[in-house]
């Protein structure tokens, strides 16, 4: 008694789970990130700027235009620059250089 198992119309004879295909195709042009080049600690990198709670030409570039402190991962700082950086920006918004909260009008 042979059994004939045919695929449900919706697969197709494209494979046992339904795939689209599309896997498998090696080194052709994948859908990702790619290759993006290192962020560099800014602090770090030039040993003359200074993290200061009174310099906000500076700790703008690390503060959203909503108010927030930009990630490390985003800003490129290495981690001790971080801490001072979100330091210097809550004591700034504490003596009201920075604002707290930027509302949309």
């Amino acid at each position: 008694m042979e059994k004939n198992y045919e695929k449900s119309g919706k697969g197709g004879d494209r494979g046992d789970r339904g795939d689209r295909g599309d896997r498998g195709e090696g080194d052709e042009k994948r859908g990702g990130r790619g290759f993006a080049r290192r962020k560099v600690c800014r602090f770090c990198a030039d040993k003359k700027i200074i993290v200061d709670f009174k310099d906000q030409s500076t700790l703008k570039y690390f503060v959203t235009e909503r108010g927030k402190i930009i990630p490390r991962r985003i800003s490129g700082n290495c981690s001790k620059h971080q801490r001072a950086i979100a330091k210097a920006v809550k004591q700034s918004r504490g003596l009201a250089l920075i604002p707290y909260l930027v509302l949309a009008s």
